[in-house]
């Protein structure tokens, strides 16, 4: 569930249907958990109302449990999909449509893309594929179309940070981020991890003469997290923790923490965040 898409009953059918449908289409899918077509159309239908972010609702209507709906709307067999729109039955279909016929659908009522909304979603996939340089050219131009939206201009600051343009990326998070504030505190912390630039082959020569030697290890995790390399600056931090949780007060705990609260907000480092707080946590009790 989301705010693009929810399930509903007659209770609520007019809060979150009728009314909201005088702005926007609602998308209403009658489903029930034994049909199995649903089990296909139902979160494909999901999916594209986060897709189409707003530019429709999905509003889904268990039919075995609303009779009463079921029989308003005409329902005859499911699932069956009806969309509203300022007062109206504007389209319909029956049954489990592929992904591409549902697109063509879609595209027949929903609203138009907000400025600046498409490219943004254009910048994160080529991020993905590693064109940096042409993400933070679409991010660019994204901000001066939605030049309010403080999300796209983070999304910048983060691909600043990637490309090594740390000044820009501090020039631009000096500002005041009320919409996004916990993001932009994460940048903040992940900016300053860059601080702790060093010659790793170094340290790790100083390592690998003396594995105990937990303050060089952690100086290395500093050093592998300012090169951008976090999954390396995590394994030598939680290191630290295995072989001396005390030491000097638990700074690898700590270090590990930060690393965390750095990389926060960023969808690219959730599953890295996950599997390094659970190793954390093996390793602590």
């Amino acid at each position: 569930m989301s705010e693009f898409a929810f399930d509903v009953s007659i209770e609520d059918f007019e809060t979150k249907v009728l009314q909201p449908a005088e702005s926007v289409p609602v998308v209403v899918d009658f489903w029930a958990p034994w049909c199995e077509p649903c089990k296909v159309l139902k979160p494909l239908l999901e999916k594209l109302a986060e897709e189409y972010k707003g530019r429709f609702l999905l509003a889904m209507v268990n039919a075995d449990e609303n009779p009463e709906l079921s029989q308003h709307f005409g329902v005859r067999s499911i699932p069956s999909v009806k969309v509203l729109f300022q007062g109206q039955l504007v389209d319909e279909f029956n049954g489990a449509l592929p992904e591409g016929q549902i697109r063509e659908f879609l595209d027949r009522f929903a609203l138009p893309p907000a400025p600046g909304g498409d490219l943004r979603a254009e910048a994160a996939a080529l991020v993905i594929e590693g064109k940096l340089e042409e993400a933070l050219a679409k991010l660019v131009e994204a901000s001066k179309a939605k030049p309010e939206d403080q999300a796209i201009q983070l999304d910048a600051v983060d691909v600043m940070m990637q490309l090594g343009r740390n000044d820009e990326a501090g020039q631009l998070l000096s500002g005041d981020y009320t919409q996004e504030a916990d993001r932009a505190n994460a940048l903040r912390a992940r900016l300053a991890l860059s601080a702790g630039a060093a010659d790793t082959a170094e340290l790790e020569a100083k390592l690998a003469a003396n594995p105990a030697d937990h303050a060089v290890r952690l100086d290395l995790s500093r050093a592998y997290a300012a090169q951008g390399n976090f999954r390396a600056a995590m394994e030598a931090a939680l290191e630290v923790v295995t072989r001396d949780r005390a030491f000097d007060e638990g700074a690898g705990r700590k270090a590990l923490l930060t690393l965390f609260e750095a990389l926060a907000g960023s969808d690219q480092y959730d599953d890295l965040i996950r599997e390094f707080r659970r190793k954390m946590s093996a390793a602590l009790n």
